[in-house]
């Protein structure tokens, strides 16, 4: 629990770097290096780890969880660079309410009234934040919603992925594959004269930044990895919401922003229905009948 609670705490630190590389760098090219920065520093944990190497780290199914790594961070630092980051992270955590969701036709899970009930509620708390058409974002408001879906997609690839593999086994594969694939990307929209790569002499400050938050987010998914594999899911869920908290803390003492009424409002709606279906998953999970085991 030490552990998840750590690492929620400093994700918001990576995505505060990554805002504010965004007031001198596109967002697409801030992703690219920060996913770069995420690769190189997760080699010497992978090496230091590598007892824990289990399986093939490179293949179509990793692959797949790369691309929607990328699409997640794309749009997620996209949004940072409208919004304040509080904001887009606590549209983004719609994300275990649309996983519930495509459980249902991707792995086949059953979802009973009461869960559909809080899922329906959580996406009316996002509409709240979101406030289509009143919202001084605009359309931006959709990046982190987005993101999400990609996110939570990405989790049903992993549950398939670590059939076979270790979690760090398809973290690093992932991320080496994310990384190459914004480095496509930039190449490819830089040639179309869609995108205008940054010169590489600017000042220190934002290759210090960069270099942090990939080293945050490394070992962030390093220890959430760890954590899952010392307990439970249903007890560390939870804990998720810690990022929001330190997103709003970030964004308040570094930017100067702070959440209004109707923003609040939909963070408790999300949370709460976002809580009420860990709730209901631990349950399920707990009157589960054991392996071997039948039920009287």
């Amino acid at each position: 629990m030490v552990l998840m609670a750590t690492a929620m705490l400093m994700l918001p630190m990576g995505d505060t770097l990554a805002k504010l590389l965004t007031g001198v760098i596109g967002p697409v090219e801030v992703t690219m290096w920060r996913l770069l920065a995420q690769a190189l520093c997760l080699v010497p944990v992978a090496f230091l780890l590598r007892r824990r190497l289990r399986g093939a780290m490179f293949s179509p199914i990793v692959a797949l969880s790369g691309g929607l790594i990328l699409i997640t961070l794309v749009c997620l630092i996209g949004a940072f660079s409208a919004m304040p980051i509080a904001t887009a992270i606590a549209i983004f955590f719609v994300e275990p309410l649309i996983l519930t969701l495509l459980a249902v036709p991707l792995l086949g899970e059953s979802v009973g009234p009461r869960r559909l009930t809080a899922v329906v509620v959580g996406l009316l708390g996002a509409l709240v934040v979101i406030r289509p058409g009143f919202s001084e974002f605009g359309a931006a408001t959709l990046l982190p919603l987005v993101s999400a879906v990609a996110y939570a997609l990405n989790m049903i690839v992993l549950r398939f992925a670590c059939r076979e593999r270790s979690g760090l086994t398809v973290q690093c594969g992932a991320t080496i594959y994310a990384a190459l694939g914004m480095v496509l990307l930039v190449a490819i929209l830089n040639g179309a004269g869609v995108l205008e790569i940054a010169p590489l002499d600017r000042p220190a400050w934002t290759w210090a930044a960069v270099l942090g938050s990939g080293a945050l987010a490394a070992l962030s998914f390093v220890m959430i990895a760890e954590a899952f594999r010392r307990a439970e899911a249903g007890l560390l869920a939870p804990f998720q919401y810690l990022e929001i908290l330190g997103a709003t803390a970030a964004g308040y003492i570094v930017f100067g922003d702070f959440p209004d009424a109707l923003t609040w409002l939909g963070v408790s709606i999300i949370l709460g229905s976002g809580l009420y279906v860990f709730q209901r998953e631990r349950l399920r999970s707990a009157s589960a009948p054991a392996p071997g085991r039948r039920m009287r």
